[in-house]
Parts: C-alpha cells; structure tokens; sequence
C-alpha cells in the first residue's frame, strides 16, 4: 500500500511537473536564438500541422507539437487565418499562436497608380497574390456594397482612390474596395462638391471628364489644356472623340482601335455621341480632377500627339490637320482630324 501511494505522488508530481513545464513553455518560453526577422506564409488550406511545421523550421516556435497540442487545447485549431507573418523579436508560443488567430500578419504595401480600371486594380492585386481577381469584380458589382457607398447609380467606376495602402494578407475583397472608396470620399469627394469653372457640370460628370483627361495624357502641365479643349468642344456640342473612351467601351479590347471600333454605337462611342459618356472609364488622380474642376483658358478644339509624350493643341481645323500632317504622317487626317487628338 505504502509502495502504491508513493506510486501515486510521484505520478501526480509527474503530472504536475510536465503541466508547469508546458506552461512555461506556451507562456514564456522564447524559441533559441536565430536570424531575425523571420517570416511564415500560412496558405489556404494549411492543416495545423503544417502551420507548426513551418513555424518551427523557421525557428519561430522551438517544439511544433507542443504548439499543435496547445492551438487544439484552446481551441484555436481551425480559428488560424491565412497571411504571411513577420516576427521581429522573438515571442512566446502563446503570442504567437494569437498573433495567428487575430491574422495579425505582415501588412502589406499595395501602390494603385493613377488611372487605373476597375478591373486592373482586380488583376494587380490578383498578381500580387493577396486578392481574388474574380471575388474583387464581384464585390465591386455587388448592389448590396453600392447602396452602402451610395453609388448603385453610378457604379464603382472613377470612385476608388489611386493611393498606397496597407493591407493584411487576409484582408477580404470587399474591405479593400470599402477602404479606397473611403479614400475617395476624404480626398476626392470635398472637391468635387465644391465644384468648378462650369456650373452646368455635376460632380459624376466631372469625375468622368477627369477620366478621360487621365487617360488623354500623363503630362501634369498639359492636363489643364487637354480639360479646356473638352470643356470648348462641349459647350460647342461637339464630339469629344477620345479614342480612350472607345477603348473603355469595347469587350476584350485586343489593343488595336480600328475605324471599325469608332463606328461601334456603345454609349462609350465620344465619336458618335456629342457628350460626355455615362461614367468614368478609370480611376484619375487629384491632378486630373483639379484639371476637370478649372480648365485653362485657351480657345483650343484639338491636340494630336507629338510622339514624345506631349501634344500640339490647336484652336482651328485647319492648323490641327497640319499638326497632324507634322507628327502623325502615316495617317491620314481624316476623319480623326475633326477629334481633339490624333495619335
């Protein structure tokens, strides 16, 4: 009996022991020494296991199933979210396995350009490996998350900010959009509520007039021209005809805008319809809207490209077809010559 009870007190001081000892080591122990910074990819569909393989083979938890065994204690088994994770300094099992669960990962830097589609900002973010091509177009077309953003008439075209943003890898489709929506709303929105040299124009409108301004040239300077050469042309009622709206308004365009395409009746056509087109066709910059809001006060009626990344603006037919003659001499004039631009 006596044998039995000393059985049993070395059995539970056993237990005892290798409690404390796992709890030390959840709660404070620090993996050895190692590089740092350390970085883990969680994919999707990683099993547990393999989430501790890796933390492990990274130095980043120093026992991989002493971590597998408390994640599925505290229930946290299926709660670990996908990203990539940065640690700088070394932390305990427990940090880490939290650090996990609130995917509280590595933020990461994502640069919209100016001018941007819908759907390219999809694709870059697609190819840069941290959202869905396919669930960002469907967010974006989402009539639930337009009448959020009060744009279920308009769409999400023009409205999403080109900016640098932050996100982390589990970051959802819809909260990126939501996020560069709101960058719009502060940065965009106020000015385009105060409105510009043309009363006549609503903010939608200018938004799209600053679309195609983005689109027409990349040029800072020249912005403000290119904005009065579609402000005379609408206040004369004439076709604005941008070749980028017409592009906008192909399917599956293949990078080749033939004569063809300028007679194609979509309400995207600027060379068959005298007005602007029912929305923006990218997301422009500040500098495009600004341009769009006051454009400058010149007479010109047309600008043909002068293949150095600038234009000659015109105010006469007759000096646009000569400027076209300069720089554009394989095509001919007609019937682009009556546009603002040949290229």
């Amino acid at each position: 009996m006596k044998l039995l009870r000393t059985s049993l007190r070395a059995g539970v001081l056993g237990i005892a022991l290798s409690a404390g000892l796992f709890y030390y080591y959840i709660f404070h122990a620090l993996p050895p020494e190692r590089p740092l910074p350390a970085e883990v990819r969680v994919e999707q569909g990683d099993s547990l296991a393999t989430v501790a393989r890796k933390l492990s083979e990274q130095k980043i938890v120093s026992n991989g199933f002493l971590f597998s065994l408390w994640a599925r204690l505290s229930g946290a088994e299926k709660k670990i979210h996908q990203g990539l994770y940065r640690f700088d300094a070394p932390a305990p099992p427990r940090e880490v396995l939290d650090r996990l669960v609130s995917g509280k990962g590595v933020f990461l830097i994502v640069t919209i350009p100016e001018g941007l589609t819908v759907r390219e900002i999809a694709t870059l973010l697609e190819n840069m490996g941290i959202a869905s091509k396919e669930k960002f177009l469907a967010a974006a077309a989402d009539p639930n998350l337009l009448a959020a953003l009060g744009l279920q008439d308009k769409g999400l075209e023009g409205y999403l900010f080109p900016s640098t943003y932050h996100f982390v890898p589990a970051t959802s489709e819809r909260d990126m959009i939501l996020a560069m929506a709101e960058q719009f709303r502060k940065v965009s929105l106020p000015l385009l509520l105060r409105g510009g040299d043309d009363p006549k124009l609503t903010p939608h409108e200018t938004l799209t007039l600053a679309s195609i301004i983005e689109k027409e040239t990349g040029v800072e300077s020249e912005r403000p021209l290119v904005s009065a050469v579609f402000h005379n042309r609408l206040n004369r009622q004439m076709a604005l005809q941008s070749d980028p709206t017409v592009i906008y308004g192909i399917k599956n365009f293949n990078g080749n805008l033939t004569r063809k395409d300028l007679n194609e009746p979509t309400p995207y056509n600027t060379y068959r319809i005298a007005a602007l087109p029912p929305g923006p066709i990218c997301n422009p910059s500040l500098s495009s809207i600004r341009a769009a809001l006051h454009p400058a006060d010149v007479p010109y009626l047309y600008f043909v490209s002068k293949n150095d990344g600038t234009h000659l603006f015109s105010d006469t037919i007759e000096a646009h077809n000569q400027a076209v003659k300069t720089y554009q001499p394989v095509r001919p004039p007609a019937p682009r010559g009556k546009g603002p631009a040949a290229r």
